[in-house]
């Protein structure tokens, strides 16, 4: 029988989260062809039954345990999978690192790897999360999508740190707290914690952990 060379339709999801001050990408070690030996990111090939959104929902939660996420459609590309015509929708989520729970199978065993120090990935996937990354990097500046990368109360400076992590970059402390707390996505609790032997820090929450443009 020859090879099937219908195109296919898949849904890939870049799972991103921030861990020890990196942006971290969720990618799976494939165990079979093609591109088997190499990382990539999750994903599965789209019948029909369900919508692609609730394919890329689906996938999210089978690697990570969680579904209430900032998930958007981030573009729809061909010519990933070189040995067939295909195409490829392409959605990120941002995951607070502490609420996942992966996948503990040998086979396609799922890793976080840094978005900066990236290996070469299968089906050109290294393009898709550098798109993924400056996506989100850019929507820092007029949208509250960093709510998506923490817990429900958080200090300034945890604040700040994942900033730094998606920006690649540090920033001014002073410049930065001043810029959040007039943005009015986020607000003071009552609660304040400590560690270590400094001062109990603030903490803060966002007004919306729903998606707001500025």
């Amino acid at each position: 029988m020859p090879p099937d060379t219908s195109p296919s339709v898949a849904t890939i999801v870049v799972i991103l989260a921030v861990t020890d001050g990196r942006l971290q990408v969720l990618l799976v070690h494939r165990t079979g062809p093609p591109e088997e030996g190499k990382w990539a990111l999750p994903g599965g090939r789209w019948d029909g039954t369900e919508s692609l959104d609730a394919l890329a929902t689906r996938k999210l939660v089978e690697e990570t345990g969680v579904a209430d996420v900032y998930l958007e459609q981030l573009f729809t590309i061909s010519g990933l999978d070189p040995a067939r015509p295909s195409v490829a929708v392409a959605y990120f989520a941002l995951v607070e690192a502490a609420k996942v729970r992966l996948r503990e199978e040998e086979a396609w065993h799922p890793a976080w790897q840094p978005v900066d120090a990236l290996p070469p990935l299968a089906f050109d996937n290294n393009r898709v999360i550098g798109q993924a990354a400056a996506r989100v990097g850019a929507k820092l500046d007029y949208t509250n999508i960093a709510y998506g990368l923490l817990p429900e109360q958080f200090t300034l400076r945890e604040l700040q740190a994942v900033y730094e992590a998606i920006l690649r970059r540090p920033l001014d402390r002073r410049n930065f707290r001043k810029r959040m707390l007039s943005s009015g996505i986020i607000e003071a609790t009552a609660e304040h914690r400590r560690a270590g032997a400094h001062r109990p820090a603030q903490l803060f929450r966002f007004i919306s952990r729903e998606p707001v443009i500025l």
